[in-house]
């Protein structure tokens, strides 16, 4: 069962935590890395995964109608990954600010449309937008790690953290 929001300052405060955290990892990549690919198979890579998650915050929440202003938006393949970081702090933001402006509590119990094709509350969409930002977020770390980067700790301490705290205690 999903997480019925029924308050605008109980999805704002969700949203600032998993955007912080989402932060915190775009924040580490490096140019190098958005190469990284996810399979010898499979084309997708960190670069790839990581616009999608600036760009489907703007578009998933547009299609559940919040609108959202990033003027200039516009990440491609030749993005860097301080223009993807950089894109994601905006989007993250105007979208706490456009919900606390655009939406009320009543309004998380409201259906809409999203896309077109699937029925949902804005409470719902709200939930789909921080679960699919959670599962790119783990995919961004596994691709990391394959890059050579040291992944920074998301609910806990990553395996570099731990590693570091042991080394400064000895």
């Amino acid at each position: 069962m999903m997480n019925m929001y029924t308050s605008i300052e109980e999805v704002t405060a969700d949203l600032g935590i998993e955007a912080a955290l989402t932060q915190k990892v775009l924040d580490r990549l490096t140019d190098a890395s958005l190469k990284q690919a996810v399979s010898e198979q499979q084309a997708r890579t960190l670069g790839d995964i990581a616009r999608h998650v600036v760009m489907s915050l703007k578009g998933i929440f547009g299609a559940g109608g919040l609108q959202i202003d990033v003027p200039g938006l516009s990440l491609t393949a030749e993005s860097s990954s301080a223009e993807i970081a950089e894109g994601y702090r905006q989007v993250s933001e105007a979208a706490i600010a456009a919900m606390k402006e655009q939406w009320t509590d009543a309004k998380l119990s409201e259906d809409v449309m999203l896309f077109g094709a699937m029925k949902m509350t804005r409470s719902s969409v709200v939930n789909l937008i921080l679960r699919h930002q959670i599962h790119h977020r783990g995919q961004i770390t596994i691709l990391m790690r394959q890059a050579g980067l040291p992944v920074p700790g998301v609910y806990g301490p990553s395996e570099e953290e731990n590693a570091a705290r042991q080394a400064a205690q000895k």
